[in-house]
């Protein structure tokens, strides 16, 4: 029976193992001189990463594009630019395979000594796991026809199905160990991750062709365009003209971003691609010197230069599907800018054509006001020159102002409005609000033009509002102001002003007095209670003359018309007189006082 001290073989083993594995792992890492890749992971990414950017302008485009010939320029630089994403992840997806077999090339020389002593580990184990086999068989064969020693047989079988079992997990152990070593190898790790991240930013441009892995290199490009400036439209307002010239000037701009960026990205495709192009240079070079060695070679050395050609036919496959991408790149963006500067010639001539418009329409407007202004300043004049009367006058220069002013505005609001439809209905609709919203203010605005009119009030006219008394000290389009003036006693002012608005010319209740134009004088009356006589005529005629008397006194000029009355009346069964007498606004309480003292008199000698 043969003797395995398998305690002690799996420490061994894996002080076997363990070592070759890491060596696997540690081993120098040399690079096949023929295999070169054109750019690292990271410049791939970044790479990407720009012409994205750089594809997603074309919603700014599309934001800025109005008129059918930026249309037509959107559409064909979208043709463009997808065509120039796709090829760019061509260009990555072949760097890409070009890492991934350089990697694969260095781990397989790197590991080399390694497999081969794995190699030789395995091939012991399989032959030790196939000894063992061979052995249980034996032994239980002999265990059919045992007789004593069939306890001893059995045990051996026993103890050899342990050992199979432990030869078993060795050679697992050692089938991971080399897998793990294999899938470790950090260059082959970064190649598959550049892979899937290439994907990963194909996926975030929809509508293109980027995202499928191969994609022809031989679909037509879109021709450039030439672009037609469209006309702006005479019938723009000065609001809608200014926005146009703005809207052109952004345009400009952003035309002028997006060329810059175009040029940037052509400028970094044309400094890669001299890379390729020299590397293809070096294969062909290297093609020339192994067809001079194929020439003087026979047998194993011209097996040797086969593998030799297939690689370097790969490697000149793999640089060109990275420098023919960048190459048409190339082309794709110079048609691209030249599209880009048909549409900014476009867009200049639309500035300059909103400019002129707008120029013409400030000009229009500039002269129609300097017409409305010459025109009211003749009639100042003429106001001033033929117009005499202060009242009048100042009503003509009211009106003046408004009307100029009302045209003033109007001229600048029609200027600034496109159609005179839209205008119309935006001012009967702010005209309905203003009513609504303002409608005492308004009706205090009409109620002074009747304030000033023919039969109107003026400054220093002395009128009555309801129970306030007083004279005009101002009248404002929306409120007049009065002196309020003393009625119990002595006529003078009570030291208040009293402010009314225009619209009471409009109102029923409270009523509007005012003095007769040219006159100071008022009518008193009053009642007296009279004595009782026989004959009521002599005493009538006291009265006028003590009334007639007391007048003189403080009214020297005052005419016929303005004589004291009395007029005799029933009340009850007594008799009473009622008495009228003209006062002066200024000496109104002195003339009550000697009218009462008059009257007082004639009625005591009569008691």
């Amino acid at each position: 029976m043969r003797k395995f001290k398998w305690p002690i073989r799996l420490p061994l083993a894996l002080c076997v193992w363990l070592p070759l594995a890491a060596q696997a792992a540690s081993a120098p890492q040399a690079r096949a001189p023929a295999q070169v890749s054109i750019l690292t992971g990271g410049q791939v990414i970044r790479i990407l990463d720009d012409t994205v950017e750089w594809y997603r302008a074309l919603g700014t485009q599309q934001q800025n594009a109005t008129q059918p010939s930026d249309l037509l320029i959107l559409f064909a630089n979208r043709q463009t630019a997808d065509k120039v994403v796709s090829l760019a992840f061509d260009m990555a997806r072949a760097n890409a395979e070009l890492l991934s077999s350089e990697a694969s090339a260095a781990a397989a020389a790197d590991s080399s000594t390694a497999s081969e002593s794995l190699t030789q580990k395995q091939a012991q184990l399989a032959a030790e796991h196939q000894s063992v086999q061979q052995e249980i068989a034996t032994d239980r064969q002999q265990l059919g026809t045992a007789g004593k020693g069939r306890q001893d047989l059995a045990a051996k079988v026993s103890e050899l199905q342990g050992e199979l079992a432990m030869v078993d997990a060795r050679k697992n152990l050692l089938d991971t160990m080399t897998e793990f070593v294999h899938d470790s190898d950090p260059k082959a790790a970064n190649a598959n991750a550049l892979k899937g991240q290439i994907d990963a930013i194909a996926a975030t441009v929809p509508g293109t062709a980027a995202a499928a892995p191969a994609v022809s290199a031989s679909a037509s490009t879109p021709a450039p365009l030439a672009a037609a400036g469209g006309a702006v439209p005479s019938r723009y307002g000065v609001w809608d003209l200014a926005t146009e010239v703005f809207r052109q000037h952004n345009k400009i701009t952003t035309i002028d971003a997006i060329d810059e960026r175009t040029r940037s990205l052509a400028t970094t495709f044309h400094k890669i691609s001299d890379v390729p192009r020299a590397q293809l240079q070096a294969y062909s070079a290297q093609g020339d010197a192994l067809a001079a060695l194929a020439d003087h070679a026979s047998g194993e050395t011209l097996k040797g230069l086969r593998d030799q050609f297939d690689t370097l036919a790969w490697l000149v496959k793999q640089t060109s599907e990275i420098l023919v991408p960048l190459s048409k790149e190339q082309v794709l963006l110079e048609r691209y800018q030249h599209n880009l500067a048909s549409w900014r010639a476009s867009a200049e001539k639309q500035y300059r054509e909103a400019w002129s418009a707008l120029g013409v329409r400030l000009g229009i407007v500039a002269g129609i006001l300097v017409v409305v202004f010459a025109l009211g300043e003749v009639w100042r004049r003429a106001v001033l020159r033929y117009v005499h009367e202060a009242h009048r006058r100042y009503q003509m220069l009211l009106v003046r102002t408004i009307v100029l002013w009302t045209v003033v505005v109007a001229v600048i609001g029609l200027s600034f409005v496109t159609e005179l439809t839209t205008f119309a209905t935006f001012a009967g609709l702010l005209t309905a609000g203003l009513a609504v919203a303002m409608q005492s203010v308004l009706v205090s605005v009409v109620g002074y033009f009747f304030l000033i009119g023919k039969y109107g009030i003026r400054v220093g006219d002395r009128i009555q509002i309801g129970t306030v008394v007083g004279e005009v000290l101002d009248i404002g389009l929306v409120r007049l102001h009065l002196m309020e003036l003393n009625q119990q006693g002595p006529l003078g002012s009570t030291g208040r002003v009293v402010a009314f608005p225009n619209l009471i010319v409009f109102q029923t209740t409270g009523g509007l007095f005012k003095q007769s134009s040219g006159t100071e004088l008022a009518w008193h009356e009053t009642t007296v209670p009279l004595p009782v006589v026989s004959d009521y005529s002599p005493l009538k005629q006291q009265l006028l003359a003590a009334l007639s008397t007391a007048a003189r006194e403080y009214l020297p000029d005052a005419g016929a018309d303005d004589a004291p009355q009395v007029h005799l009346r029933l009340n009850n069964g007594h008799m009473e007189a009622l008495i009228r007498y003209p006062v002066s606004y200024r000496q109104a309480a002195d003339i009550d006082e000697r009218v009462a003292q008059a009257v007082l008199q004639v009625t005591a000698q009569h008691a």
